[in-house]
C-alpha cells in the first residue's frame, strides 16, 4: 500500500494526548472498581477496548478520509438501522431505558455512540456537496430531516443526554459550514417559544406533559433546581462534590485504602462511569484534575488547528464535529460531577467505562488525524 502523505504533517501530539488520557483512564477505572490488579474483568475489557480503539484510530489515520466521506449515505443508513435495531432487539437497563444491542463476537454495543460519528461523517459530506446552495430552503430542510430521524429514535430509547450531545455536534457543524446567519437566527427564534413553554410547564408542575421527558429526567432537573427539597435524589452529586473537595490539591492517591475516602466508603454512585471525575478529584486532587482538563483542552485546540488547515470543507467539518463532541461532553460530565449542571448521565471521554464510547471516539479521532495529513500547502 502506497501512502502519498507528507508524514511531517502527522499530528503526533494529538496521538500523545489521546494515549495519555486513555492510560490514565484505565488506571482510574481500576481504582474506581477497587480492582486488586489489572486482571479484573472490567479493567481487562477497558484495556482491550483501548487497544482495539487505538489500532483502529491509527489505521483510519492512514486511509484517505475522503474515501470514507464518499460512503456517508451508507454510513448514515447503517447508523439509523442500528438505532432501529435497538427498539427491536435492544436490552433494557436502569429506568427501563433500552440502549444496547447484543452483537455476535462484539457483545453488548450502544449504537447511539456510533451514531455520533456517523452523523459527523454524513453532515461533513452533505454540506460539502451542497456548499454552493447551502442557504437554499431545500438544503436546510433536508439537513433538518436527516437530523430528526436518528434523534427521534434516540429519544425513544430514551436517551436524552446523547440526543443533546448530537444536537450540539450538528449545530457546531452547521455553524462551521458557512451557512447564513439568517438561518441561525431563524432557528433560534423558532426554538425560543418551545423553550418558554418548557419553562412554563416545569414551573407549573406540568412537566409530565413535556414530550420525551421521562419521570426520572424531570426528577433530576427538579433536584438541580431545589436540591434542599430533594435530598434523596441529590445524594449522587452531593457525594461527588464532597469527594472532589476532599482530594484538595494533591489528592489521596490512586488505589488508596484510606478509611476517609468517600469512594472506599461506597458513597459514590456510577463512580466508574458518569461520576468518574469524582474519583479523579479525590485521588488525584486539584493538581491531577487540572492536568487532565488541560489535556482535553489541548485536544480541542488541535482539532481546531487541523480544521483551519483542512483542504476540503468536509475535512474541516469532521474536525469541528469532533471538537464539539469531546469539548461539550467533557465539560458537561465535569459540570455534573461538580453540581453545575443537573445529572445528565453523560460519560467522560477516554475515562468512563464503556467500550462503545471508547471505540467511537477513537474512530472519530482517526479521521481527524487523516485530515491533518492532508492539510493545505502554503502555496494553495
Amino acid at each position: 500500500m502506497k501512502f502519498d502523505y507528507n508524514f511531517k504533517n502527522y499530528d503526533f501530539w494529538l496521538v500523545i494526548y489521546m494515549l495519555a488520557l486513555n492510560i490514565m483512564g484505565v488506571m482510574i477505572i481500576r481504582s474506581a472498581v477497587n480492582a486488586a490488579d489489572f486482571r479484573d474483568t472490567q479493567v481487562v475489557r477497558q484495556i482491550i477496548g483501548s487497544f482495539v480503539g487505538f489500532v483502529i484510530c491509527i489505521v483510519l489515520s492512514l486511509i484517505d478520509y475522503r474515501k470514507i466521506v464518499k460512503q456517508a449515505n451508507v454510513i448514515y443508513f447503517f447508523s439509523v438501522l442500528l438505532l432501529i435495531g435497538v427498539k427491536i432487539y435492544g436490552t433494557a437497563s436502569g429506568h427501563g431505558a433500552v440502549r444496547w444491542i447484543q452483537l455476535p463476537v462484539l457483545g453488548k454495543v450502544q449504537p447511539a455512540e456510533f451514531a455520533k460519528i456517523g452523523l459527523i461523517v454524513f453532515y461533513a459530506s452533505f454540506f460539502h456537496k451542497n456548499k454552493q446552495h447551502i442557504n437554499s430552503p431545500h438544503v436546510v430542510l433536508t439537513a433538518f430531516v436527516f437530523y430528526l430521524i436518528p434523534i427521534l429514535l434516540i429519544l425513544l430509547q430514551p436517551n436524552l443526554s446523547t440526543a443533546i450531545i448530537i444536537t450540539v455536534i450538528v449545530a457546531a457543524i452547521v455553524f462551521a459550514s458557512n451557512i447564513s446567519y439568517r438561518w441561525i437566527l431563524g432557528v433560534v427564534l423558532a426554538i425560543l417559544p418551545f423553550a418558554l413553554i418548557f419553562i412554563y410547564l416545569f414551573k407549573s408542575g406540568l412537566y409530565d406533559h413535556i414530550p420525551f421527558l421521562q419521570g426520572y429526567q424531570a426528577d433530576r432537573i427538579l433536584t438541580f433546581l431545589n436540591p434542599s427539597d430533594n435530598t434523596q435524589t441529590f445524594y449522587q452529586q452531593l457525594y461527588s462534590i464532597m469527594a472532589i473537595g476532599s482530594g484538595q490539591f494533591a489528592g489521596k492517591g490512586l488505589n488508596n485504602d484510606s478509611i476517609f475516602s468517600i469512594k472506599n466508603g461506597n458513597f459514590l454512585a456510577e463512580e466508574d462511569n458518569d461520576f468518574i471525575f469524582a474519583v479523579i478529584g479525590e485521588e488525584l486532587g486539584f493538581r491531577g484534575s487540572i492536568i487532565i482538563v488541560i489535556i482535553f483542552l489541548l485536544i480541542i485546540i488541535e482539532c481546531l488547528i487541523i480544521a483551519s488547515k483542512a483542504k476540503k470543507m468536509s475535512g474541516r467539518l469532521i474536525c469541528v464535529g469532533m471538537m464539539a463532541w469531546i469539548g461539550f461532553q467533557t465539560y458537561t460530565n465535569i459540570a455534573v460531577a461538580t453540581g453545575i449542571f443537573p445529572n445528565t448521565g453523560i460519560t467522560l471521554p477516554f475515562f468512563s467505562r464503556g467500550v462503545s464510547s471508547l471505540l467511537s471516539v477513537y474512530i472519530g479521532m482517526g479521521l481527524v488525524l487523516n485530515v491533518a495529513l492532508q492539510r493545505k500547502d502554503s502555496a494553495i
